[in-house]
């Protein structure tokens, strides 16, 4: 019998809806969940290298977050509107993918001006397009070199904090909104398990023989929205690029073959494992756009263990978890934590599932 979604309804208090990240990245707590016994443990994050051992392998999302919530005036009225870059459709006409709030007062053919903080116009664009309720896609006027415009919007943006976190970006966000082995430009969205970890934890890791192999997933916002169908094999995932290089793929191949512990480090990098694998089960290196959604039943590949932070109800991720951890068993340590008041969402603690 198939699960449904309703079945991953919960209640939370507000107030364990992490607002702020704990002041040192690798001391959050840490719920371990063991899928063979049923036992829960609670550590504190920088424990999860008593669980990791020579040969074994970490997979890690390598992607960046860039400043993709902009605030914008629309022509003639001066209506501020929210406008959210999703991504790039062509480079050299500055089209974009994007969302806008309030969706209702803006059509086709409508010019937004973005303004700096001293009131001068930095850039216009225009509506090209209405491609969901909410969505636009708009193209921006730029005279300047394609490095100019990366720092207009720079400039303009701010991180893009999910809804939840009720208070305004701030500089601290900047670095803690960003895991520390960011390198690929691309995501509107961190991957949040991965806040967790610091340089010295990773090196520790290395030192104690275990490889760090990186692959890159683009969140979109269709990672983190909301499903509004009750039979799961009805929902339909946007499609996100991703990227395994040769390199990762033989590191965790080379561990697979061993019969070691490979870690999916984040529901992200692990539906990007789970998007190329070969006939012989092993991690296809690759490149392209994914719209792999994971739910119970669903047999996993690659990875035997897997870090994930705590994730909102009925959202694909808490159902991958769900898939990877067994439903039952996640669903007690979801109660679990709520009864221990762990920290929830994007900036809250960690779950590490063996």
């Amino acid at each position: 019998m198939r699960i449904k979604l309703s079945s991953f309804k919960f209640d939370l208090p507000e107030s364990q809806i992490a607002q702020y990240p704990v002041e040192e990245r690798d001391e959050s707590r840490l719920m371990v969940v063991d899928r063979t016994t049923g036992k829960i443990e609670h550590r504190i994050f920088k424990d999860v290298i008593d669980y990791f051992d020579d040969g074994d392998t970490l997979i890690f999302n390598n992607t960046k977050v860039f400043p993709a919530r902009m605030y914008g005036k629309k022509e003639k009225t001066g209506a501020e509107i929210e406008v959210f870059l999703l991504r790039e459709l062509n480079s050299e006409v500055k089209l974009w993918d994007v969302l806008v709030d309030p969706a209702r007062k803006i059509r086709v053919g409508n010019k937004l001006y973005f303004l700096d903080a001293k009131g001068n116009e930095l850039l216009v664009a225009e509506v090209v397009d209405n491609t969901t309720s909410r969505g636009r896609t708009i193209r921006f006027f730029f005279d300047g070199t394609d490095e100019e415009f990366r720092n207009a919007l720079k400039q303009l943006g701010t991180m893009p904090l999910p809804k939840y976190i009720t208070r305004s970006p701030d500089n601290l966000d900047l670095e803690r909104y960003q895991t520390v082995y960011a390198k690929e430009i691309g995501a509107v969205a961190a991957p949040t398990a991965g806040l967790h970890f610091s340089r010295e934890l990773m090196k520790k890791l290395e030192l104690k023989g275990s490889n760090l192999a990186e692959v890159t997933l683009h969140v979109g916002l269709g990672t983190f929205r909301g499903i509004d169908v009750e039979d799961l094999s009805k929902h339909k995932m946007d499609a996100e690029y991703y990227h395994i290089p040769e390199s990762s793929a033989n590191i965790v191949n080379n561990s697979k073959e061993a019969g070691k512990r490979i870690c999916a480090v984040g529901t992200t990098s692990m539906r990007t494992i789970e998007s190329s694998v070969s006939a012989q089960g092993m991690l296809k290196a690759s490149e392209g756009w994914t719209n792999l959604f994971i739910y119970p039943p669903y047999d996993f590949s690659i990875a035997n263990s897997m870090i994930t932070n705590f994730h909102l109800p009925k959202t694909s991720l808490i159902i991958m978890v769900a898939a990877f951890g067994g439903f039952d068993l996640i669903m007690e340590a979801y109660n679990e934590a709520i009864k221990e008041k762990y920290r929830f969402f994007s900036y809250g603690d960690a779950m590490l599932i063996i």
